[in-house]
């Protein structure tokens, strides 16, 4: 049983704050889904947790079983069991997707040799076209088939926890089925921990979760059962849609060129 904590989580970018005290816990087979309105901080949360440059943490932990994650570059996180399905998965020219997980399995000293062999199981489980996976990570591949080769990839590295930022977006109903369900049967086959970022409780019929999350100007203002998600499908966040000046647009726009395992944010000293 492993568990990630977030414990005030507090984070600025370009000098305007935007994370304002958000406090999760989630255990090993858990699903935590986190909705709210645009510039709610959703984004912000996933790449804090990753360690994407340029966000600045003021405050707060992340721990994975005691151990502090924000002390860690990108790598370490990844090998320490955090993952990161990206809401605009990024090309890799000239490394092909079984290498790359091949070499994340013997940075962590696991043997590679299975790894061709399942991720070609894996994508015909979410119906990824085993033609692409021929081609350099994600080259030339439609929004939706990027999706599906993030989904591969996670269910080949088996972490302790996924944070999806928007999986679900630029789906077709046929690709939103297979890859919820994939990741809703590696809560079981691996004791998977999910916290998926989302707007929509499509994904939710398929990726069935335990606790619901209101975001919104950069604090959990709410937090139910799977119910809240289908309460606010019918009422949206009127209650929440006063804009904060001091978060309102302050996420930045994603760069498709950034390197996601540069260095991670700056620490809060003391």
């Amino acid at each position: 049983m492993s568990t990630l904590v977030i414990e005030d989580l507090r984070a600025s970018v370009a000098g305007r704050a935007i994370l304002d005290g958000v406090s999760l816990t989630i255990a090993s087979g858990e699903v935590h889904a986190v909705m709210g309105p645009n510039g709610s901080g959703k984004s912000t949360l996933s790449h804090v947790l990753l360690g994407r440059p340029g966000y600045q943490v003021t405050g707060g932990r992340v721990t994975l079983d005691g151990e502090d994650m924000l002390a860690l570059p990108t790598w370490q996180r990844a090998q320490a069991g955090l993952f990161l399905g990206m809401q605009y998965p990024i090309e890799v020219p000239g490394v092909g997707l079984a290498e790359a997980l091949a070499e994340s399995f013997r940075a962590g000293g696991r043997d590679a040799a299975p790894v061709a062999a399942t991720v070609a199981d894996e994508a015909r489980r979410v119906g990824l076209d085993s033609r692409l996976l021929e081609r350099s990570l994600n080259a030339d591949l439609s929004g939706g088939e990027r999706k599906r080769n993030e989904t591969v990839q996670l269910a080949v590295l088996r972490p302790k926890f996924a944070v999806l930022d928007e999986i679900d977006s630029g789906l077709d109903v046929d690709a939103l089925r297979a890859v919820a369900r994939r990741v809703e049967a590696a809560t079981t086959e691996f004791d998977l921990g999910v916290l998926a970022i989302t707007h929509y409780t499509r994904l939710l019929q398929e990726l069935r979760c335990d606790r619901v999350h209101v975001l919104s100007r950069g604090r959990i203002v709410r937090s139910g059962g799977p119910e809240l998600a289908d309460e606010l499908e019918h009422t949206g966040y009127a209650e929440w849609a006063e804009e904060d000046p001091a978060v309102a647009g302050a996420e930045p726009v994603a760069d498709p060129f950034a390197d996601p395992f540069a260095d991670p944010v700056s620490r809060p000293l003391g």
